[in-house]
C-alpha cells in the first residue's frame, strides 16, 4: 500500500495522529485486519505458503477521531484459499473468543507497547502475552540505543548490538559490559513481575511460551531505531515461533525498511518524513506502570496487580 501519510508530515506540529495508546491499537488492529486478508481466520499451515503482508502505512487519523476496527475485509488477490468466508470479529469484550486461535498470537514490549498490543489482541481475539525487551543505552546516554537483550527459554538472551550505532559512537561490546548487566537484572525483575509462576509451581518466574508452529505479531507503540524490536522478533522465533511480524502504529522511515530484512512484515500506520520521537504522535504518553501493564494483563486472564513485587513507578 502507497504511503499516504504526506499531508500530516507537511505539518511537523500539527495534531498527533493518536489521542493514546489505546486509539492507536484500535486503528493498528484494523490495519492487521486489512493486511493480512482472511488469513487471519486461517490455519498457520495455510500461513507458511502465502507471501504475507508487506509493509503498509494508512493515512493517519483525524485529531482525537477513533475509527474502530470493522469485520475481516475481503481476500485480496495474494490471499490464500479465496473461497473461504471472512470470519465475523468476535465482541470485544467477549472472553469466549479468546483462544480459539491459539495458533495466532499477539506479543507486546512492556510497557507501552502492552497498552496498543491488548486493543489488538481483542481486536483479533488472540491471547496476550509480553516479550519482555530491553535497550542497551549508551553508557552516558542512556536514550540512545546501541543495542537490546531479550528473555530467553531460561532467562536473558544473549545481547544485540547495532554495530554501525557502536561504531558511530567509537564503543565495542566490551564497553558495554556494566550496561548489560544492569539490562540484564531489569530484565528478570520484569519477567519476575509480569510473569509470576503460580504458588503451587517451582520457584521462580515463567519463561517466554514456546511459541513452535505459532504465527506471532511482535507489538510496541512506535518504532525510533528499531533495536528492541529486532530483539523482540528474534527471541520469538528462537522459540519457535513459525512467522514473526511486526505492528506499530508510528515507526521512523529507515527503521521500518531496516526490520524488513528481520520479519519481511512489517504494518505501520505512519512513518513521518520528519521523525524526531515516538511520542509527539501521541497525544497522550505518559508512562505507564507495572500495575498499568498488569492489569491489562490481567484482563486476558494473566497476571493482576496483587503479584507486583517491586514499585509500580519504578522505570
Amino acid at each position: 500500500m502507497a504511503n499516504r501519510s504526506e499531508r500530516h508530515e507537511a505539518v511537523p506540529h500539527g495534531p498527533p495522529a493518536f489521542r493514546d495508546r489505546a486509539e492507536a491499537g484500535v486503528l493498528l488492529a484494523a490495519a492487521l485486519r486489512e493486511a493480512f486478508g482472511n488469513q487471519v481466520s486461517d490455519h498457520p499451515e495455510r500461513f507458511r505458503g502465502s507471501a504475507g503482508p508487506a509493509a503498509m502505512t494508512r493515512e493517519p487519523p483525524q485529531a482525537g477521531r477513533a475509527v474502530p476496527a470493522q469485520g475481516f475485509p475481503s481476500p485480496g488477490p495474494g490471499s490464500p484459499d479465496p473461497e473461504a468466508g471472512c470470519e465475523p470479529p468476535p465482541p470485544r469484550d467477549s472472553t469466549e473468543n479468546r483462544g480459539s486461535r491459539d495458533w495466532l498470537r499477539v506479543l507486546a514490549i512492556p510497557r507501552g507497547g502492552v497498552a496498543v498490543g491488548a486493543e489488538v489482541a481483542r481486536a483479533l481475539g488472540v491471547p496476550l502475552d509480553v516479550i519482555m525487551v530491553r535497550k542497551l543505552g549508551h553508557p552516558e546516554a542512556p536514550e540512545l540505543g546501541l543495542g537490546a537483550i531479550a528473555e530467553g527459554a531460561g532467562g536473558a538472551g544473549e545481547p544485540f548490538f547495532d554495530e554501525e550505532m557502536l561504531d558511530r559512537v567509537g564503543l565495542t561490546p566490551a564497553d558495554m559490559t556494566a550496561v548489560v548487566a544492569r539490562e540484564r537484572a531489569e530484565l528478570a525483575r520484569r519477567v519476575a513481575v509480569y510473569r509470576p509462576m503460580p504458588p503451587t509451581e517451582a520457584d521462580g518466574p515463567q519463561g517466554l511460551a514456546d511459541l513452535a508452529r505459532q504465527v506471532v505479531v511482535v507489538v510496541d507503540d512506535g518504532l525510533a531505531t528499531g533495536v528492541t524490536a529486532r530483539a523482540a522478533l528474534r527471541a520469538a522465533r528462537a522459540r519457535g515461533a513459525a512467522r514473526t511480524v511486526l505492528a506499530v502504529p508510528v515507526a521512523a522511515p529507515a527503521a521500518a525498511e531496516a526490520m524488513k530484512t528481520e520479519t519481511g512484515e512489517v504494518v505501520t500506520l505512519v512513518t513521518p518524513r520528519r521523525f524526531r520521537s515516538v511520542g509527539e504522535w501521541y497525544a497522550d504518553f505518559g508512562q505507564l506502570t507495572d500495575d498499568d501493564v498488569l492489569t491489562l494483563l490481567s484482563s486476558f486472564g494473566g497476571s493482576t496487580p496483587r503479584n507486583s513485587r517491586s514499585p509500580a513507578g519504578r522505570a
